[in-house]
């Protein structure tokens, strides 16, 4: 919008600024609902999109779905058989993604 003053014969511009103030929620989350809310949110647009999970996922991802740091603790959980994987060469190892979410929903406590 433009308006105009007149004063003494001058015309002088008013500019007026509409501010728009927006109302921001925050939502604070512990970790382990941050991370289940994530996996949902995953799950949900994966069936949404028809997106498969790989059969086989390398080490690295192993570890993400698993949520550890260390290798020694993966190759313990493969030694002990908890576990499925396939070497198809010697230094390439993977992953069954069904055996480790079996092993997650084995692992899962019920809520109270």
């Amino acid at each position: 919008m433009n308006f105009s003053l007149t004063f003494l014969g001058l015309n002088f511009p008013i500019l007026f600024y509409f501010l728009i103030f927006e109302v921001v929620e925050i939502i604070c989350l512990h970790d382990e609902a941050f991370y289940a809310l994530i996996d949902r949110v995953v799950t949900r647009i994966k069936d949404k999109e028809g997106i498969k999970e790989d059969k086989w996922i390398s080490t690295e991802e192993a570890m993400i779905k698993l949520r550890i740091k260390s290798k020694t603790t993966l190759q313990k959980l493969r030694d002990e058989g908890k576990i499925r994987f396939s070497q198809p060469e010697r230094k390439i190892i993977l992953y069954d993604t069904d055996s480790i979410n079996e092993y997650l929903e084995k692992h899962s406590k019920e809520t109270f």
